[in-house]
């Protein structure tokens, strides 16, 4: 069974729990590759799904977006799993799923939605951005708990190895 991990990240913190759940489901005995969301990315050759996004303004990116638009058939008969990346602080804030993961968990019907606190490094925001994130006093940091999103992966292994009989790899027409 081989796993397509597809990510939108806008500023690199995202790509990071992509590739790393990559590396957690082939060290687990499920060969992953990692991606980038975008228009070449085919869905072909791949029987299971994890797709990501960070999250700005409570809504995916748009790469992400579009990646379940156009493989929503694809994704519908394949176990797939998103992730949202973005709250910050200590707790992270905010703590709500943004509606549209929920909105794509129920169109392909996905195993199930999770959010991961994110980072928010000033270094890298453009200057519309850092004024908002001064604004709304945001802090600065890396808030991700990669013990939860190692959790996370082991509860996919667990229901790959209990319930999915490995399909054939899928075709596109």
């Amino acid at each position: 069974m081989n796993i397509l991990v597809t990510y939108a990240s806008k500023h690199g913190a995202t790509a990071e729990i992509a590739e790393r759940i990559a590396e957690w489901l082939s060290a687990d005995g499920f060969p992953a590759t990692v991606a980038q969301a975008g228009p070449d990315v085919s869905v072909e050759g791949y029987s299971a799904f994890v797709v990501g996004s960070s999250v700005y303004a409570g809504k995916w990116q748009p790469e992400a977006r579009e990646f379940v638009g156009t493989h929503t058939e694809a994704l519908k008969r394949s176990p797939v799993w998103l992730f949202s990346s973005g709250p910050i602080g200590d707790p992270p804030l905010p703590e709500e799923d943004p509606p549209e993961a929920a909105d794509h968990a129920r169109l392909i019907d996905a195993h199930g939605h999770r959010l991961f606190a994110g980072v928010l490094d000033r270094s890298k925001l453009g200057f519309a951005e850092r004024a908002v994130a001064s604004a709304l006093r945001a802090p600065e940091g890396d808030f991700r708990d990669w013990d939860e999103i190692r959790a996370w992966v082991t509860e996919i292994v667990r229901h790959l190895h209990v319930h999915e009989k490995p399909a054939p790899a899928l075709e596109t027409p």
